[in-house]
């Protein structure tokens, strides 16, 4: 999904009645705010963060300095480890690596929804909608957080609804 439109779904999320206008930059399509009175905003994460401030929800940014920095770390991973990589194994190994920190959390940041659970859910959106049952099965724990962002109330809007089986197909014993 454009960058573009992922704002445009970030917007309709927080319920920012005033749509912006995108473009993007570069061969890497980096999206681009053209704000009403100072500069430009570029990059998926800087104007997300300008996005959620305009909409008076800074409790998505993180609560304490120590969840502030975790959305921020994952608003980069964002981009530099989910953009960008399309082949299977590469995906295969983000799920992997995703799935072992979801472990013991709700979110990303452990209890709190914020940004950056809105932002990775619609960077992989476009690889988690196409995996197999029994590769859902396999991401147990990214499969029941993707799970729970995609019912957050706003969160999904038009994108295809993701399904996910209650009772596990393939268990570990004989």
């Amino acid at each position: 999904m454009a960058a573009a439109a992922e704002l445009s779904l970030l917007e309709k999320s927080l319920g920012l009645n005033k749509r912006n206008k995108y473009s993007a930059q570069g061969d890497r399509q980096i999206p681009v705010l053209q704000t009403n009175n100072g500069p430009s905003l570029t990059g998926l994460t800087t104007i997300a963060a300008h996005l959620v401030k305009q909409a008076n929800k800074e409790y998505l940014l993180g609560s304490t300095a120590e969840e502030k920095a975790i959305v921020q770390q994952w608003l980069e991973y964002r981009v530099t480890q989910v953009d960008g990589h399309s082949s299977k194994n590469d995906i295969h190994t983000l799920l992997k690596d995703l799935n072992s920190y979801l472990e013991d959390k709700v979110y990303l940041t452990g209890y709190n929804f914020t940004l950056a659970d809105i932002l990775l859910y619609y960077g992989l959106h476009r690889f988690i909608v196409d995996l197999t049952v029994q590769e859902k099965e396999k991401y147990l724990n990214v499969s029941r957080w993707f799970c729970h962002i995609q019912h957050y109330p706003g969160i999904r809007q038009h994108l295809s609804s993701v399904v996910f089986i209650k009772n596990r197909l393939y268990t570990n014993s004989h």
